[in-house]
């Protein structure tokens, strides 16, 4: 057999949740951000049909990212969100670099000149997030960037440092900041340029922020990042469909004794007799040691407590109280099965994370499958 789960990714999850950005955002121009495999659910086939739904963009992280979407055929424009490196990779695909200091401006200057080829970038200011982009005489900065040959800087972005919008005043710090600095850099460029800072959080919940495009995440594979908050009122959260469903079969089926050891160390015993089923996946297949004894599964449409240290190759689960069940019966580590779900916004919780780790972790190590709804 092949080593570990299968993950279904739905297309047309990933289209519906495409649309309801698209709603919330009317006619502005969106970035559909694809970095990391697109988030675990694979960037190829994510992009492709994000690309037919009408994304204006695609943003990834490194130039690996871009090249492999540009040799599966893919054309739409490709942002490279902090890749400095590889700069020939730019000039040879089409891609559009985000400029994080004069350094790197230069170097894309130069080698455009010497290819006496332009190349149209977007410039990064920090607004607040403290990781990349222009923070210091960032008006002077402005002014050099501008007058550099064979560079044409077409866009202007920032990052929010809250990702789930907890603290609305700091993001709004950063709003305000990044438009007074959008605004000195447009009178000194002479032109528009595409400003952009919304990710996932900002667009379902700070229409201010949208400015003239937006660049969708997380909630573009059917979660959002304010949906651990139960303060907040769940509207736009809950219209999100999640795209990937994980899951394995019943390996073996093993009647234990009440006061029986299951796994490593022991820690846990059984306590009645019990059907305990075996499953091909452990955490070397993306399933966390975190989740022992704190998780569960579906099988035959019922909760299956994890019982037991999760293995590097298997991990174990009580299904004692599930009627008729067999060797070979699928189990969903997440997504639906019957009535009842397990979301990575549960498993996050459980493992102490965020549902963008759950995503990507599951979707690293899954062998993918794609459908288009059920």
């Amino acid at each position: 057999m092949d080593r570990g789960p299968i993950a279904e990714i739905d297309l047309a999850a990933i289209a519906h949740n495409f649309k309801i950005a698209k709603k919330i955002t009317g006619n502005r121009a969106i970035i559909a951000v694809v970095k990391a495999d697109a988030y675990g659910h694979g960037s190829v086939e994510a992009s492709r049909r994000l690309v037919r739904e009408g994304a204006s963009y695609l943003a990834v992280a490194y130039t690996s990212e871009a090249v492999a979407l540009r040799q599966a055929g893919i054309k739409t424009p490709v942002i490279v969100l902090f890749d400095k490196y590889d700069i020939s990779d730019y000039f040879k695909y089409d891609l559009m670099p985000v400029i994080h200091d004069i350094k790197t401006a230069r170097a894309f200057s130069k080698e455009a000149k010497k290819r006496k080829q332009e190349i149209r970038v977007h410039i990064k200011i920090d607004t607040g997030m403290g990781r990349l982009g222009f923070n210091e005489d960032i008006d002077k900065s402005i002014g050099t960037i501008v007058k550099m040959d064979f560079l044409t800087v077409t866009g202007i972005m920032s990052h929010f440092s809250d990702a789930d919008l907890s603290d609305r005043s700091y993001a709004l710090m950063q709003l305000d900041r990044f438009n007074k600095l959008k605004n000195t850099f447009i009178k000194k460029s002479g032109g528009h340029l595409l400003s952009h800072i919304a990710n996932s959080a900002a667009v379902m919940s700070l229409p201010e922020s949208h400015l003239d495009a937006i660049r969708p995440g997380l909630m573009l594979y059917g979660y959002s990042p304010l949906s651990a908050e139960p303060s907040k009122p769940r509207t736009l959260e809950s219209l999100l469909r999640p795209a990937m469903t994980v899951k394995t079969k019943i390996l073996s089926l093993r009647k234990l004794r009440k006061g029986s050891p299951v796994s490593y160390g022991r820690t846990f015993i059984t306590s009645r007799d019990s059907l305990i089923a075996v499953l091909p996946v452990g955490y070397a297949d993306g399933y966390s040691r975190i989740f022992s004894n704190n998780s569960e599964v579906l099988v035959r449409g019922k909760r299956s407590p994890v019982v037991g240290r999760i293995c590097m190759d298997t991990t174990m689960a009580d299904v004692t109280d599930v009627r008729g069940v067999a060797e070979g019966d699928d189990v969903i580590l997440l997504g639906r099965q019957k009535v009842d779900v397990i979301t990575a916004s549960e498993l996050a919780i459980k493992a102490g994370t965020i549902p963008y780790e759950i995503l990507t972790s599951f979707g690293n190590k899954s062998r993918k499958v794609y459908t288009n709804g059920s």
